[in-house]
């Protein structure tokens, strides 16, 4: 039987255009197999730890929530459909500028957090590193999605918060970024506070704010118990930043700094700072005024690689991720697989392209090479 299956299959192929059109499907396979070889699958760790910080984003949001509905917070569906509890009103006491209701609800999506764990692995971070992390109350939900990032890979993160915050960011005075990390500690989410914490706002004293705004967000941070960090001065500011994160370190070296919003300190006076890149930079060219550096800077002198967390259009385009979307994505949809854009899936539909592609000229090989008459 089997002798005769291979003569006839043998037979089928004895002119030179059945030849040549099995040699084609051959090498479309194999040209096929050789890109799949080639490019990375993948690093299965790294995709258990982006699906692992996604999980945790999502488990913050409900534990926000549900801080939201215990103490009688309403919701402004006008602003926060999803009921994140991470996106504050336009107009607050403590606004310092404009920001954009589609960029801070656009960093809610849980798999956020899957982004920041690929930035973090980008930059070679990996299980048991400590990074720097500077952020405003701009973002914070990218706040979230750095801890959650943090834990998932096993990462020791050393914040530096600033309370200040631009439109629709953490903008209640009852309800701060500190507030934010509080409850998720409290919860058990995150397990780490900030190493310091800073007024934000103009020259990151919160010159700009009343008076009353001024001491009660004082008081909020001394019965926090977390140091208080107070200097108009930038300069000295970064200086006593640095140094901060030095001796929360010790002996262990900053893998990497994580810039979330765009405080004063961390930011720096300097226009260079605006050529930064969404995302992960690697080197960044430093101003020939020290005077003008911010945090990123003074890292960067240092050759830490930064992750720039502002610029949430282009995070968005880049990695893939939908912009302001209602409801929120379900966890791991849209989270970038290795580093390639061949994951299973493509290959499995390019795979059955390939061979219905060659069965359907061969099987129809008379209609596509007709006999000369």
């Amino acid at each position: 039987m089997r002798i005769r299956w291979f003569i006839r299959l043998k037979g089928l192929f004895r002119s030179p255009k059945d030849r040549a059109l099995l040699l084609c499907g051959i090498i479309s396979l194999a040209a096929f197999f050789t890109l799949r070889v080639a490019s990375p699958a993948g690093d299965p760790y790294g995709d258990h730890a982006r699906m692992e910080a996604a999980r945790i984003m999502e488990r913050a949001i409900a534990v926000i929530r549900q801080h939201f509905n215990s103490e009688g917070i309403p919701f402004n569906a006008a602003v926060d459909p999803n009921q994140t509890g991470l996106i504050g009103e336009e107009y607050t006491e403590i606004t310092t500028t404009l920001g954009s209701l589609e960029a801070k609800r656009t960093t809610t999506n849980p798999n956020m957090a899957g982004v920041a764990v690929q930035l973090l692995q980008e930059a070679g971070v990996t299980a048991g590193d400590t990074i720097g992390v500077g952020c405003s109350g701009s973002f914070p939900a990218l706040v979230v999605a750095t801890l959650a990032a943090s834990r998932a890979l096993d990462v020791h993160p050393l914040m530096i918060l600033s309370l200040g915050s631009s439109s629709y960011g953490a903008t209640g005075t009852d309800f701060t970024a500190l507030d934010i990390i509080q409850v998720l500690k409290n919860q058990g989410v995150v397990d780490i506070d900030p190493v310091a914490v800073s007024l934000g706002g103009a020259r990151d004293i919160g010159s700009t704010y009343e008076a009353e705004i001024r001491e009660l967000l004082m008081r909020k941070i001394g019965d926090s118990g977390i140091p208080f960090l107070f200097e108009p001065d930038l300069q000295r500011n970064v200086a006593e930043r640095m140094a901060i994160y030095s001796g929360a370190s010790g002996k262990r070296r900053i893998k990497a700094f994580v810039n979330i919003g765009g405080s004063y300190a961390d930011l720096g006076t300097n226009p260079l700072v605006l050529k930064l890149e969404p995302g992960l930079n690697r080197s960044i060219v430093l101003p020939s005024a020290k005077e003008t550096f911010g945090v990123v800077f003074a890292m960067a002198e240092q050759h830490i690689p930064v992750i720039h967390l502002l610029h949430v259009k282009g995070l968005a385009l880049k990695y893939a991720l939908p912009w302001d979307p209602v409801p929120l994505p379900r966890v791991g949809y849209g989270i970038t697989i290795g580093r390639s854009g061949l994951d299973t899936g493509t290959g499995i539909i390019a795979l059955a392209y390939f061979t219905l592609l060659v069965l359907t000229i061969f099987l129809h090989r008379k209609a596509f090479f007709p006999k000369p008459y």
